[in-house]
């Protein structure tokens, strides 16, 4: 199939400090002239730099990576939203966008001038417009609002709103961002339907989630982006098996310089076998080393099946006095997890904080659980969270 989107050494650059001013307004010059008169500091900041990227119609195009690693900024390039600093981004095809509530909509304007007025920046002649809308209005869900200023809807009419625009004019080219989580579960089921819709009319769709079931689900490829460049591209699961067995390094360099430092992390079964069989015990061990006092430092523990769904997560405070965790030193959480689970590739992720301040957040270290020796799958477990009380233990070292 021919390429819809290709990006070339599409970078984008920021200056810390500094205010875009789109239109070149007489405020905008003369703030420009006080702040460089102040000698405050402009850093530069590359959201995005060299990336090459070709799509292909029809793919539905998944983007993973941690917060600030330039999804977002890739979606609005590739929207046109912003310009490049360097390279240059080519596109054949409308495209329709949802990259943030409040992005190309009028707030003074009703909802249905709205589908109007948003479904004409995308191209779309009047006729056709009136030939889907009450298609949209339905799939919205705010048809007793329609006639109602948009500045009066909620973040959730809004976005059922936006979203069932920029889905059903038929663009040939659909970028969505992580917008879609301020819908409640319903409406995201929903819109995950009419994404997979797009994709068998032939429709190329871009999706930016931290949802990787989804991900998996839904996208036919998936790109990983980290600090600005692209890291992985390929089949979905791949991508994300990458992304998660990764993301303990890059989390372990960002906090080094925090007061709570994570460090050896081990999974073994009750015996002490890696890697583990899932008829027995799960062990997890965390070390964490704590350079001064940290009142009530707490920690909890998660896993997450190979879908990236989290199917098991615990709170140390929960089960056992925390006290002795916040003093300077060194401690190892031991938790041990009930033999619930069945064989197959799983990550572990930890909070570490307080009530005030989060030290640590995100996933640890992936692993396999193997299958008993007779070959049979353990326990009841199914999908979603498993409410399963995890057996603490807190010892310094």
């Amino acid at each position: 199939m021919a390429n819809v989107i290709v990006a070339e050494g599409l970078g984008k650059r920021y200056l810390l400090g500094e205010r875009a001013d789109a239109y070149g307004t007489l405020r905008g010059a003369i703030a420009g002239l006080l702040r460089r008169g102040s000698g405050a500091r402009r850093e530069p900041l590359w959201a995005l730099r060299g990336l090459d990227l070709a799509v292909e119609e029809g793919e539905v195009l998944g983007v993973i990576g941690r917060n600030g690693a330039g999804k977002t900024t890739l979606l609005k390039l590739v929207s046109r939203i912003t310009e490049p600093t360097e390279g240059a981004v080519r596109m054949r095809g409308r495209v329709g966008a949802l990259l943030e509530v409040g992005t190309g909509f009028n707030l003074e304007l009703t909802g249905r001038e709205n589908v109007f007025f948003n479904g004409a920046v995308l191209g779309m002649s009047r006729r056709e417009i009136e030939r889907r809308f009450d298609e949209i209005v339905e799939f919205s869900g705010v048809e007793r609002f329609l006639d109602t200023p948009l500045k009066r809807y909620s973040a959730g009419m809004y976005l059922r709103l936006a979203f069932s625009v920029a889905a059903h004019l038929e663009p040939e080219i659909v970028i969505v961002d992580e917008v879609l989580a301020v819908g409640d579960a319903e409406f995201r089921q929903r819109c995950v339907e009419r994404m997979a819709a797009l994709r068998s009319d032939g429709r190329t769709v871009l999706l930016v989630s931290h949802d990787l079931a989804t991900v998996r689900d839904l996208c036919t490829r998936c790109v990983l982006l980290d600090r600005g460049a692209l890291r992985g591209d390929g089949p979905p699961d791949e991508v994300v098996d990458t992304y998660l067995v990764a993301s303990v390094e890059g989390l372990a360099r960002d906090r080094a310089g925090g007061p709570v430092t994570v460090g050896e992390v081990t999974i073994a079964d009750g015996d002490g076998a890696a890697p583990p069989r899932c008829d027995r015990p799960l062990v997890a061990r965390m070390e964490l080393d704590v350079r001064d006092a940290v009142p009530g430092l707490d920690a909890s523990l998660y896993l997450l099946d190979r879908r990236g769904v989290r199917v098991i997560s615990d709170a140390l405070s929960d089960r056992a006095a925390t006290g002795p965790l916040g003093s300077p030193g060194s401690h190892r959480i031991t938790a041990v997890i009930d033999p619930v689970l069945p064989p197959g590739r799983y990550t572990l992720g930890a909070w570490i904080g307080t009530h005030a301040e989060d030290f640590f957040l995100g996933e640890l270290t992936a692993f396999d659980l193997r299958p008993p020796e007779d070959g049979d799958g353990a326990g009841s477990f199914g999908t979603g969270l498993a409410r399963v009380p995890l057996d603490w233990s807190l010892s310094s070292l």
